[in-house]
């Protein structure tokens, strides 16, 4: 008869209680994928909007899910928008409205949303660009890699660096030395870690922000005479208010545009650019489905705000038309979302942070102004009353329910538009009485609280290590 040694049973049997343990900590709440994209507008295959894009990875995740064709952002600029998102505080409450106003002073640590998973227990990781000019902070985050990637050159076949403000032109360097790539090879690493907590792992795509330079295979792919330009018509801004001209500024970008006769490349070299991300964006699926985590990782997508590429006289985002305001909004919650499905319900980017809350049991924090869309992932046809709200300077706000975008400027001054039948915004019908009680409607929506403008000057500068 064999001999029994217990103390050697004992062990293994505390050794495999433990294992148990550990893999019960490990799956019991659900790990987190945020996937920042910078400047990524609509011209995404799922979305339709752009017939020349060529986005297979994306639409990918967006099968894998819940994708909303109406996602706007809090703000068209990527510093107010980002400091939005990531604090659950809308533009008019921090007075954070455009690029170079400084939002750690008026966001404290406690109130983000990297801070609540910290403290849920979760180890939360940062890669690339979360806030603008990757700007963070210690204490928010487990650890953070920013990403430098190798010295860029232009292909000889570049002209120059592009029309004006406007830069872009094909790169001699392989994939490899971009910095997102090292982004996510840095991602990668992390999902092939044994974890033994939760974990929330941001990873922040810089591209497609200008320059939209990335290697010549991208350019390759959409060849310059099969360029199709986005649909646009002569004297758009005609019944537009003044103060959507002076955000349009046509004798600015798009005027240069226009001398330079190089339309045609900068939107070669803007899908081009998107085709490069979309390609990251698939490494990071693929890592994801080869990892352990595949069956208990959320994933979010969404792009910071739009981008105009000449539509209303106008480049850049800094609008608050549709072609700004509108960006890829994609979840995928194992157990919550189905495969292959859309939802219409126009909802903004301060759904995310609660979202994210009540999808891993963490309590939404009060001072969160935007409301969970759990329901819609649940059921895309859901009750959804509010529209999607967009706000760029103090008091002016754009708002988009399914049917209409209605804008109302500091002066008073109003756009509207029904994009059942004019999807491209080229009629402004605010002036048309019939329409009042449509306006009266979305009016009710405005927020409250517009507080003043932060200063300008020291927002695009890294944030000290130490900042409060």
């Amino acid at each position: 008869m064999p001999t029994v040694r217990y103390g050697s049973l004992i062990c293994l049997l505390l050794l495999s209680v433990s294992s148990l343990h550990a893999e019960e900590k490990n799956t019991s709440r659900p790990n987190v994928l945020f996937i920042a994209v910078d400047d990524l507008n609509h011209w995404v295959g799922h979305l339709h909007r752009n017939p020349q894009t060529q986005t297979p990875n994306i639409d990918r995740l967006a099968s894998m899910g819940v994708s909303f064709t109406s996602a706007n952002c809090a703000a068209p600029a990527c510093n107010p928008s980002r400091a939005a998102l990531m604090s659950g505080l809308r533009p008019s409450t921090t007075g954070v409205y455009d690029n170079g106003q400084a939002w750690p002073p008026v966001i404290p640590k406690k109130l983000t949303l990297t801070t609540q998973f910290l403290n849920a227990g979760y180890n939360v990781y940062g890669a690339g660009k979360i806030y603008h000019a990757k700007q963070h902070r210690e204490g928010e985050w487990t650890e953070y890699f920013e990403g430098q990637g190798g010295k860029l050159k232009l292909d000889p076949s570049a002209k120059n660096n592009g029309v004006g403000g406007i830069k872009f032109g094909p790169l001699s360097n392989p994939d490899r030395d971009m910095p997102d790539y090292e982004v996510v090879d840095y991602a990668l690493n992390k999902l092939g870690e044994q974890h033994e907590k939760p974990f929330f792992l941001a990873v922040g795509l810089v591209k497609p922000h200008m320059p939209w330079s990335v290697p010549k295979s991208y350019f390759d792919k959409v060849p310059l005479d099969s360029i199709q330009l986005p649909p646009h018509t002569e004297n758009d801004l005609q019944d537009v208010p003044e103060a959507g001209i002076k955000m349009a500024k046509p004798n600015g970008d798009h005027a240069l545009m226009l001398k330079s006769g190089r339309w045609d490349e900068a939107v070669q070299a803007y899908l081009a650019t998107i085709q490069f991300t979309d390609e990251q964006v698939g490494r990071l699926l693929d890592g994801l489905q080869k990892s352990d985590y595949r069956d208990n990782t959320i994933i979010v997508l969404w792009g910071d705000h739009g981008w105009h590429l000449g539509e209303k006289e106008h480049w850049r985002k800094f609008a608050l038309w549709e072609e700004a305001c509108r960006a890829p909004l994609i979840w995928v919650a194992p157990g919550v979302t189905s495969a292959n499905t859309v939802c219409d319900r126009p909802v903004d980017f301060m759904t995310i942070y609660p979202t994210l809350c009540d999808l891993t049991g963490i309590a939404i924090p009060e001072h969160v102004e935007g409301t969970s869309i759990t329901p819609l992932l649940k059921d895309s046809q859901a009750p959804w009353d509010p529209p999607a709200l967009t706000t760029f300077h103090r008091n002016n706000h754009s708002f988009r329910s399914e049917k209409f975008r209605y804008i109302r400027y500091a002066d008073g001054s109003e756009e509207l538009y029904d994009h059942a039948e004019d999807p491209y915004e080229w009629t402004n019908l605010a002036s048309d009485a019939k329409y009042d009680a449509v306006k009266a409607e979305f009016q009710k929506h405005i927020p409250e609280k517009n507080v003043p403008e932060l200063p300008k000057g020291t927002g695009n500068k890294k944030t000290k290590k130490k900042a409060a």
